[in-house]
């Protein structure tokens, strides 16, 4: 069941807390709908793992831990990680993580990684995390990054509430004013649903723009190429303002339009995922790191 506002603020005090910190993008589930969606929608069984990037004060968390046969939670927040060790101390199939989901913005908190990317057992062949899931009310603040990485990592499905700007992003179609490199990447790594929009009530403190449910299910066209494909985006929309041939020539990339059939007077986000992606795997002249 979801904690009340009052509950959370009972909690944040007992942990030595005022309000929740700003900094860490704390906005608490209070609508208790909502916990049992975000379960309900990722499915859970007792086979699966779930991660959950920020659990605050425990309120997903004690939904998750009632489904999932291990629940590893991440939380940045001393304070609050000391009151999560202290109310799930009884759970066997709870792991905390104290620290930053991310280490840097390129890759995964090594400690979560290694929790994971646990080996099969001996003679099986291993399974890439099929039961591995993102299950959150993401901190506003690392959202974007995060998802990337844990596709990369090989996560299999994520189930997450976050701003409904960057879920519009993530659902962004080419040529318009929400399409991005977030969209290119997200969009070759998995197939997106924007679920639900949820009103800013639903949270506490409330946030002042919409958030939405999300899921991603992972479905990796890229692979081995996702790294630098992944900087070829972020270099070409480096300049988007300029037509897709001076950016291409600008970000170091040397690309045979014409034989490709693109229109390089236009700009790069006129182009779908699969078309960069077309572009960078002709590439002729690929730039040293990509």
């Amino acid at each position: 069941m979801a904690q009340t506002k009052q509950q959370i603020q009972a909690h944040l005090a007992a942990a030595g807390l005022i309000q929740p910190r700003h900094r860490f993008g704390q906005n608490f589930m209070i609508d208790q709908n909502l916990v049992r969606l975000i379960a309900d929608t990722a499915s859970i069984t007792p086979q699966d793992t779930i991660i959950e990037v920020g659990p605050g004060t425990g309120t997903l968390t004690e939904e998750l831990l009632q489904r999932a046969g291990r629940v590893i939670a991440v939380e940045i927040d001393r304070d609050l990680s000391t009151h999560l060790r202290e109310a799930f101390a009884d759970r066997a199939n709870f792991r905390l993580i104290e620290g930053d989901a991310l280490d840097g913005k390129h890759a995964v908190n090594a400690e979560l990684r290694d929790a994971i990317l646990v080996p099969p057992p001996e003679g099986e062949e291993p399974e890439r995390l099929r039961h591995v899931k993102l299950v959150a009310n993401l901190p506003y603040n690392i959202a974007s990054p995060l998802v990337i990485e844990l596709l990369l990592v090989g996560v299999s499905q994520l189930v997450f509430t976050v701003q409904k700007e960057v879920a519009d992003r993530l659902k962004g179609k080419a040529d318009s004013d929400d399409y991005g490199p977030l969209t290119v990447m997200v969009q070759l790594l998995s197939r997106v649903e924007v679920l639900r929009t949820l009103p800013p009530g639903a949270f506490w403190p409330s946030p002042k723009i919409d958030s939405a449910l999300v899921r991603l299910t992972r479905a990796d066209r890229l692979c081995d190429r996702a790294r630098p494909f992944g900087r070829f985006v972020q270099r070409v929309f480096s300049f988007r303002r300029k037509t897709l041939r001076k950016a291409v020539d600008m970000a170091g990339f040397d690309v045979p339009f014409d034989e490709l059939g693109f229109d390089p007077s236009l700009r790069a986000e006129a182009f779908t995922p699969e078309q960069l992606l077309t572009m960078f795997d002709r590439r002729r002249q690929p730039t040293p790191d990509a």
